[in-house]
Order: C-alpha cells, then sequence, then structure tokens
C-alpha cells in the first residue's frame, strides 16, 4: 500500500530538529505518529478500488491512480473531480488538516498546466516542470511550500545587509547547480514533506538578482535543517482527538550552503520573471481553489461541535444562542455558494485548461480570515464554563468517583461520559495549544488579511460600478451634461 510506503521513504536523512534533538525515525517519534498515521490512511484510499475514484484518477501512461490534484481540468467533469478530492480528504480529516500536499501539488499542477506560456520565461521551464509534474504525480510525492521570510526587522528591506543575509539567497553557481543559503518560514507539513517548494513573497527589484528564484528542494537535501515548533500532539485519543492525530506541525528551513540542481531551479535570477510566475493565475487559482473548499469541511465541522454541545446542556431553545448557531450556518453557506460560483463560472485559459474564478475565491480567502475567529467565539459563547469544568480526563469515569461523575456531568441529551467527550473534543478547538495555532493560521495563511482586502479592490475593475452613478447623475442634471 502506497501509505506504507510514504511512511517507509521518510527515513532518507532527512535533519529534523525538535526539542534541541535530531529526529532519527520520523514515522515513530510520538510527535509525528499521530499525523502521520492519519496520512497513510489518505494515501491507501488511492489503492481502495471502492473509494479511489473519488480521491484520485488513473493516469493513462502508467495505469495507476494519482491524486486528482494533478489533474489539468480541461472539461467541467474534471474540475469536478479535483473538487471533490479536496472535499473528501478535507471532510475525512474535518478540514484539521490544511497543508496535505493537495495545494503544493495543485501548484505544480498549475504551473505545469501553463506551461507553454511560462516556458516563455525560460526556455527550460517547460521541460523542468514536465519532468517534474510527472514524477511528482507518478511517485506520489508529499509536497509543501515555503514562501514567507524570517521575521527579523520588518521595517527593513534587501538594501540592508543584515536582511539580505539571512534571507534566502543565491551565495555561489557551479556546474551542478545553484547553493543557496539563508532561511525560509512556515513550512507546515515539513517532517512530511518529499520536496519543498520555495519563492518568496518579496517584492524584488532589478538588482536583488541572488534572491529571485523558484526552487523545488528535496527535504534531505544536505546542509537543509527543518527546525520544527513546539510539538502539540497529544498521545491520549480521548482526551485530545485532534491534537492526537492532526497536529500538520511548521517548521522554519535553515539553509546551510544547499546546493539546488539546476533541474529542480524553475526560474533564477530574474526578478521580474519570478514575479510573473508567482502572479500565473492558472496555477495560483488550481491551488486556491483547493484552499476554500478545505474551509467548507472545517466551519462544517465547527459547527457541527457548537450544535452538539448546544443539545448536550440543553441551550438550543435560547432565542440568543439560536441566533448565534445560525450566524454558523451563513458562513458555511457562504462559503459554500463562492466555491459553487468559482467552479461554474470557470473559463478556460490560453491553453484551454478550465480555470476556477479567482475573483470568488479571492472573496472566500478573504472573509474566511474573519469567519473562522468568529466561528471559534460562538462555540466558546455557547459552551461557557461548560468547557473549564470538565475533568481531568475520560479515565475518572473508570475511577474510585465513577458513580458521581456520572451523576454529576450528565447532559441533557446525552451521558456524562459523551458530554465530557464532547466538552474534550471542542476544547481542542478553543483551548488547546493546537487550537489556537488553527485560528491564527486561518488570520494569516493566506497572508496579510488588510493586503489582501486592498489588493481585491485594486484588482477590481472599478468602473464597472462607478460608471452607473455618474450615468444616473448626468441624467438627472438638467442641462444633460457630465458634473464637474
Amino acid at each position: 500500500m502506497r501509505g506504507e510506503a510514504f511512511l517507509q521513504s521518510l527515513n532518507d536523512g532527512r535533519k529534523i530538529w525538535l526539542d534541541g534533538t535530531q529526529v532519527q525515525n520520523v514515522p515513530a517519534h510520538a510527535a509525528f505518529k499521530g499525523t502521520l498515521d492519519t496520512i497513510r490512511q489518505l494515501f491507501n484510499m488511492l489503492d481502495d478500488p471502492a473509494v479511489q475514484g473519488s480521491v484520485g484518477y488513473k493516469v493513462e501512461s502508467t495505469g495507476r491512480y494519482a491524486h486528482s490534484s494533478f489533474l489539468v481540468p480541461y472539461t467541467r467533469e474534471q474540475l469536478a473531480q479535483r473538487s471533490g478530492s479536496f472535499n473528501r480528504w478535507s471532510q475525512e480529516t474535518h478540514g484539521m488538516m490544511s497543508r496535505l500536499s493537495d495545494y503544493a501539488r495543485s501548484l505544480v499542477t498549475g504551473w505545469y498546466a501553463a506551461r507553454d506560456e511560462l516556458g516563455q520565461l525560460d526556455p527550460l521551464f517547460k521541460e523542468k516542470i514536465t519532468r517534474y509534474y510527472e514524477e511528482a504525480r507518478d511517485k506520489d510525492l508529499f509536497l509543501t511550500t515555503a514562501i514567507i521570510d524570517p521575521q527579523i526587522d520588518r521595517s527593513k528591506n534587501l538594501d540592508d545587509d543584515r536582511i539580505a543575509e539571512r534571507f534566502l539567497h543565491v551565495v555561489k553557481e557551479t556546474s551542478e547547480g545553484i547553493v543557496v543559503r539563508g532561511a525560509k518560514m512556515i513550512a507546515t507539513g515539513a517532517p512530511y514533506t518529499h520536496d519543498f517548494i520555495i519563492s518568496s513573497f518579496l517584492k524584488f527589484e532589478t538588482a536583488n538578482r541572488s534572491h529571485a528564484h523558484v526552487l523545488i528542494v528535496p527535504a534531505n537535501s544536505p546542509g537543509l535543517h527543518i527546525v520544527c515548533r513546539e510539538s502539540f500532539a497529544s498521545v491520549s485519543e480521548r482526551n485530545h482527538p485532534l491534537s492526537a492525530n492532526y497536529d500538520e506541525m511548521d517548521a522554519v528551513l535553515f539553509f546551510d550552503d544547499v546546493l539546488i540542481p539546476w533541474e529542480r531551479v524553475l526560474l533564477y535570477g530574474d526578478a521580474q520573471k519570478v514575479l510573473t510566475l508567482r502572479a500565473n493565475k492558472t496555477a495560483n487559482a488550481l491551488a486556491f481553489h483547493q484552499n476554500i473548499v478545505r474551509y467548507v469541511a472545517k466551519l462544517e465541522f465547527v459547527t457541527g461541535v457548537a450544535f452538539a454541545v448546544t443539545e448536550s446542556i440543553g441551550a438550543q431553545g435560547f432565542l440568543h444562542v439560536q441566533e448565534k448557531l445560525g450566524e454558523l450556518l451563513t458562513q458555511i453557506e457562504v462559503i459554500k455558494a463562492l466555491v459553487i460560483a468559482s467552479e461554474a463560472q470557470a473559463k478556460p485559459d490560453k491553453s484551454g485548461v478550465l480555470v476556477p474564478e479567482m475573483s470568488y475565491i479571492d472573496t472566500a480567502r478573504n472573509i474566511g480570515t474573519k469567519f473562522y475567529p468568529r466561528a471559534i467565539e460562538i462555540l466558546q459563547q455557547v459552551g461557557g464554563g461548560g468547557f473549564v469544568q470538565a475533568p481531568s480526563g475520560i479515565e475518572d469515569f473508570y475511577g474510585p468517583l465513577a458513580d458521581l461523575m456520572h451523576k454529576y456531568y450528565e447532559g441533557a441529551t446525552v451521558s456524562a461520559e459523551k458530554k465530557v467527550q464532547l466538552l474534550k473534543l471542542a476544547w481542542d478547538l478553543i483551548g488547546s495549544p493546537l487550537g489556537s495555532r488553527h485560528e491564527l493560521y486561518e488570520r494569516f495563511y493566506a497572508g496579510d488579511p488588510v493586503r489582501g482586502y486592498a489588493n481585491q479592490f485594486l484588482s477590481f475593475d472599478k468602473e464597472r460600478l462607478t460608471a452607473p452613478v455618474w450615468g444616473l447623475l448626468k441624467k438627472a442634471s438638467k442641462d444633460g451634461k457630465t458634473l464637474v
């Protein structure tokens, strides 16, 4: 099964650092074991005839199923196949794993789909991206991105030597490739990935040649150090069901003179070409489409928890509670409608690839930065003090106080034990380190939310809305002349 093969592939010499020591056996480590078991089960779905069609498609050249994030959509049926695969994995993980590789794979698929257009940027780009796309697809490679530069001094830019030295840059060119030095953040899923897609959000100038690049970097590259944040994984699934299974892990990457072979250097040395690739509509739309499909599953899960908590304490009859629960439903329907609209209004790009409508995707990503924190706030409000009332563990129901536990923790519609299990699940969303991480993630994973809204304004055809205003005023004027 490919899930087991995936686990075996992770002990490949990669340097993962956690709690000051290097991890020697990734699949067996307590910080990663639960999450990797989740990923293993997802990968194995591609080998199960009963479900493989819901997450994958058959590749003609190999006869094997590949995940549908690799499917280039030319028809509405193929676009729906991609959307369905995103939804299936998201539903399996309740939307709690945002970087299951289908996002980064979609980015690579988008570059491959637009290879004729992007090949104008570099004569070797088309060949490189084709070869890599086929390798990633056929070998079931797990991919993630690292595109943010380290937070050192946000008031400075590359004109400052202290910043330029620490941001990832090329220090040497050789016949084999380029040697890079510096750091990148935040690589979600870093311990589990086979390759990192590396670029930058910087607004490059022509002079920033050494910092302008788009790279695909193997996780086991000599000189690459994967420095993990504190683990939020729990060994007690009964008490922390989300933390035990869905801690994706985030990391900062240290590049200590890492050689990137030329075949993995997609672009290098031309700031404008890198910016053009980064803005490619085909790749961005296919990748960001995954974001919002996953987001629906996550909002549905939070809402389901809120509904269950409310029912368990008998609070569903209160009007102010119903109002809050109704608000959660509107969140789901708004994002779901935007997903549907993005697919319904998809249009072919220059090469015939059916691209979801970005305006709806941008809208969903922007308002999502506000929706999720509000959803968590509502969950806190409907449960109130019950969340800190829960005992230390489910095990208390089997101790000396078992009779009293069942008596005083009983719910309105469920047993005491089920009620406590539910409260602990909800706490994993609102109060645990994992829950706090998810709230932070949903606020910022799409970049600066202020800039996100501003970019949507700047790119919008504003005359479409202002022309009717001026037209009405012109019509209303007595002389019929345009107002000054």
